[in-house]
C-alpha cells in the first residue's frame, strides 16, 4: 500500500513538472510573436486598426529604403485614416493610397526595387508598384494567404508579428479585383520608437 501511494505521488509529480515544462515552452514559442520588449523599437511599426493594433517587425537589413520611405511616412502621419482599398479574400490586403483608387501615392519619388528571398507567406508585409519594377511609392499590402508566386517580384519589407487576427477581420472587396465599398482604414500609424516616447 504504501510503495503504490509513493509512486501514484511520484507519477503526480511527474505529471505537474511536465505540465510546467510544456506551459514554459508555450511562452517561450509565443514570446517572438508578439512581444516588442527587448526588440529594436526603431524598426516596429503599430498599426492600429478599430479591431485592434497589428504589430509588424520592419526588415531594413533586406530592405532599407524601403524601410525608411515607411518609416518617414509614418512619422509624417501621412498612413493615418487612409482605407483599405483592395482587399482580395485568401490573398492580401491592400493600403497606403491616399486617393483610395490604388492609382495614388506620396509626393516623394519612387523607390529602386529591393527585391530578396524573403517569401510572401502569410503575414508577410510587401510594397505594392506598378508593372515597373522600380515603381513602389507608398502602397504597400499584407499577405493573408501563401502566395510565393510574387517571391522575388516585390519588396518584402517586413512581417506581421503580433495581429494578424484583426488584419483578417478587414473589410474584403468584392471579386477578383478586391476593390472595396466603404472600407476599413488605419485609424492610426506609428513608429515604435515613437509611440514608446509618450
Amino acid at each position: 500500500m504504501k510503495k503504490t501511494f509513493l509512486t501514484f505521488l511520484t507519477l503526480i509529480f511527474a505529471f505537474m513538472n511536465h505540465a510546467s515544462a510544456q506551459k514554459n515552452k508555450q511562452q517561450t514559442q509565443r514570446q517572438p510573436q508578439g512581444q516588442t520588449q527587448g526588440q529594436d523599437l526603431e524598426n516596429i511599426l503599430y498599426i492600429d486598426l478599430k479591431y485592434g493594433r497589428v504589430v509588424i517587425e520592419m526588415m531594413p537589413q533586406i530592405a532599407p529604403k524601403h524601410v525608411e520611405r515607411i518609416k518617414t511616412l509614418a512619422r509624417k502621419k501621412f498612413y493615418d485614416g487612409i482605407v483599405f482599398h483592395r482587399v482580395i479574400d485568401g490573398f492580401m490586403t491592400q493600403t497606403g493610397d491616399p486617393t483610395g483608387t490604388g492609382m495614388g501615392g506620396s509626393k516623394l519619388p519612387n523607390l529602386k526595387a529591393e527585391f530578396s528571398d524573403e517569401p510572401h507567406v502569410r503575414g508577410a508585409v510587401s510594397m505594392a508598384r506598378s508593372g515597373q519594377p522600380d515603381s513602389a511609392n507608398s502602397q504597400f499590402f499584407i499577405v493573408t494567404h501563401d502566395s510565393r508566386f510574387l517571391d522575388s517580384q516585390y519588396t518584402v519589407w517586413g512581417r506581421v508579428i503580433k495581429g494578424m487576427e484583426f488584419v483578417d477581420k478587414i473589410k474584403k472587396g468584392a471579386g477578383k479585383s478586391g476593390s472595396v465599398s466603404d472600407p476599413d482604414v488605419m485609424v492610426k500609424v506609428t513608429v515604435a520608437a515613437d509611440a514608446e516616447k509618450k
